[in-house]
């Protein structure tokens, strides 16, 4: 009577708890962060307190209002902004909000405005349209605009269509530190003619 070789183990159980196991140590080194601590403490000096980083304002420039179209129905106008970081770290840009204005139809009624990039609410948010200004740094954000013509609007739909309108932009603009858990938000507020 011959004896049957009957392994002890099946392989694909060997398998199962390897791929188990590196599974588990990948979500330990993804939830354990990257911090770095230091035992030593000797060259730290006892009447050292922790200071907060400073962080300094960026500066946000109107680059430019262009009327890209103009017809019958509508108009599509360009605005850009540039925004300079003279920070040494990066910055996050969060959202700017801004209204348009053109001054010589009226100086207080808003003709539009919008919202470039958004802000976390609660929990920070993957793929939230974020803008991240490197040290010493400057960037352009854009915005597209359609204004409807009602008809009831002559005076500006002129200016528009003869490229001579006068422009007066307000609005927001929020930033932070190059982490979004560093540093307090930050709001710059802007105005500018043209």
């Amino acid at each position: 009577m011959s004896k049957k070789y009957v392994p002890l183990v099946n392989t694909k159980i060997i398998v199962f708890v390897a791929v188990i196991a590196l599974a588990a140590a990948l979500v330990v080194i993804l939830t354990s962060g990257t911090s770095i601590v230091s035992t030593s403490e000797q060259n730290i000096p006892k009447d050292t307190t922790q200071v907060e980083q400073k962080i300094q304002a960026i500066t946000v420039e109107l680059n430019d209002i262009s009327i890209i179209e103009v017809t019958e129905r509508n108009a599509r106008i360009e605005i850009s902004f540039k925004l300079s970081n003279p920070n040494p770290k990066s910055v996050i840009v969060q959202v700017m909000d801004y209204q348009l204005y053109e001054t010589g139809y009226s100086n207080e009624e808003q003709l539009s405005g919008g919202e470039i990039g958004s802000r976390p609410e609660g929990m920070v948010e993957f793929g939230s349209n974020y803008y991240t200004l490197l040290s010493e740094n400057t960037m352009i954000l854009k915005d597209n605009i359609v204004l409807k013509n009602t008809g009831n609007t002559q005076e500006l739909w002129s200016a528009l269509e003869n490229n001579n309108a006068k422009w007066r932009v307000t609005g927001n603009i929020f930033f932070n530190l190059s982490s979004m858990t560093s540093g307090q938000e930050n709001e710059l507020h802007f105005e500018f003619v043209k």
